[in-house]
């Protein structure tokens, strides 16, 4: 009894030291597709506003690095070695699927991505995602997103906010919430890290969420989305 105990304690701590110490995606990024990205160290004292003063430029590095947070010295971050800034020329996601029949979007876990496909299979837009981290010690339990085919039932503005968390009280800011499975949603967040950090909702920049929300997803019911590990 006390070795299972044991076991399941150190099998939480293991889980909670891995999500905390992350290994961020444009670290790994970086260093494995060195034909397309140069790993860049931050400096002290540098921000993304500082290095990228470009709107655009900005936003499609932090992009490519999954992330939205405030970034620090001694992080290692991808940066695109072509000056081309047409987002969709970085997609992780491919450019054209067979065409589903209705409008698509498709989460992939492992890529920390989603993609926006049209009825005819055309990648419309992408971004970047954080999905369930695996262990949830508010929660006391796993905390994974769900995998699989599901459609949109529900969604909110601007104002949504979760109704769960923080624990006992409620209240997180989850702009622009699109309901596909039961509590689970796409919502925008401004905190995107790099690496798979919620609760199992699958977190998007904000106007990532905004765009899905207003200008693409259909009516209830008349958007599928596809959540998977490829």
């Amino acid at each position: 009894m006390v070795a299972s105990i044991f076991t399941i304690v150190m099998m939480a701590l293991f889980l909670f030291f891995n999500a905390a110490y992350a290994k961020h995606y444009g670290t790994t990024l970086c260093e494995i597709q060195k034909d397309q990205y140069s790993c860049y160290t931050v400096k002290r004292g540098q921000t993304w506003e500082k290095l990228y003063p470009n709107e655009e430029k900005r936003d499609l590095v932090m992009r490519i690095n999954r992330m939205n947070t405030e970034i620090y010295s001694g992080l290692k971050i991808a940066i695109p070695r072509s000056d081309d800034l047409n987002k969709l020329s970085y997609s992780p996601l491919p450019r054209q699927i067979d065409p589903p029949g209705e409008k698509t979007i498709i989460v992939s876990i492992d890529k920390l991505a989603f993609g926006a496909y049209s009825a005819e299979g055309v990648l419309r837009y992408w971004g970047a995602i954080s999905s369930g981290r695996g262990y949830c010690r508010d929660v006391h339990h796993h905390c994974g997103t769900p995998t699989g085919k599901f459609t949109i039932y529900s969604k909110q503005g601007k104002g949504c906010v979760s109704n769960k968390f923080p624990v006992g009280r409620g209240g997180a800011p989850m702009p622009y919430c699109m309901f596909f499975h039961g509590g689970f949603a796409l919502h925008g967040s401004y905190t995107v890290p790099g690496y798979n950090d919620s609760h199992g909702c699958v977190r998007l920049f904000v106007n990532d969420a905004e765009w899905l929300n207003r200008d693409f997803t259909a009516e209830e019911g008349e958007t599928r989305v596809i959540i998977n590990r490829d």
